[in-house]
């Protein structure tokens, strides 16, 4: 349970948080096609536990989070039925670390062998349920941003660094289920004219099922992959999520369309 320590919200901030969240949260709804059942990830970064104690109470679960250490703390004070998402950069050093939160439930931005495999030796014995793992995918091409290339053909799939991550963590990583795929996508594609198809999404897509049909081929995977025998994408943020939405995205994840402009990290 949450700790006493918790200063709870301000009425004020409360009533902002909820109209926020309930603003977002029917925006999903609208953007979803009928048969879609999206998850909505609050990312927090820089916000109090505060804020987020305001959104748990008005019935929001999964929260994101981009530094470890961060996180770690927040966990520690903040009810253990959120479902924590780590949706920062992952470095191999930090994944015991991040592996031994209790409620940790996904990781989203894993991109290397020995990442993967820290993480699947690093979860405790008591944890019983298996750490859903997305492997990002740099779709734009930006070198400042993390994330494997796209896998473009099945042609080219041996020497994809994707597929051989997907591949080590279904046949060496028993621990870790291999959920999916996640892509930050370009600012210039996300204020991109809506009538456009996202390039950035639509190569996530195009990469999915790439992968789909590596994996199915694959008779050692058995099926231990996504959900319901598809992988989930996470795509969009605040300024795109309804495109990404109607491009089929599984997971948005808003951050300053819930809690607001947030401060740089030195004047947190």
């Amino acid at each position: 349970m949450a700790s006493a320590t918790i200063s709870k919200a301000t009425a004020e901030r409360f009533h902002e948080l909820s109209e926020s969240l309930s603003e977002i949260q029917e925006r999903v709804r609208q953007a979803s096609p009928a048969s879609s059942k999206p998850t909505l990830v609050a990312v927090s970064k820089y916000k109090p536990a505060s804020d987020i104690l305001a959104c748990y109470e008005r019935g929001q679960r999964d929260f994101g989070e981009n530094y470890v250490n961060e996180l770690v703390e927040k966990a520690q004070q903040l009810p253990d039925d959120i479902r924590w998402h780590f949706i920062g950069a992952l470095q191999s050093n930090k994944s015991k670390t991040l592996a031994t939160i209790p409620n940790i439930y996904a990781i989203q931005t894993v991109t290397s062998i020995k990442a993967a495999t820290a993480l699947d030796k690093s979860l405790p014995p008591e944890r019983t349920a298996p750490l859903n793992i997305l492997l990002q995918v740099n779709t734009s091409g930006e070198g400042a941003k993390s994330g494997l290339p796209p896998t473009v053909s099945t042609d080219s799939s041996s020497e994809s660094e994707l597929v051989q991550l997907a591949q080590h963590i279904l046949t060496s990583c028993p621990r870790l289920h291999l959920q999916g795929l996640m892509t930050i996508g370009s600012l210039s594609e996300s204020l991109a004219s809506a009538e456009k198809p996202n390039e950035d999404f639509e190569t996530l897509k195009h990469t999915r099922d790439i992968l789909h049909q590596v994996l199915h081929r694959d008779s050692d995977s058995g099926g231990r992959w996504g959900v319901d025998g598809k992988l989930v994408l996470s795509m969009g943020m605040s300024s795109d999520f309804e495109a990404a939405l109607k491009a089929e995205s599984d997971i948005v994840r808003v951050g300053t369309g819930i809690f607001g402009v947030r401060h740089k990290k030195g004047e947190v």
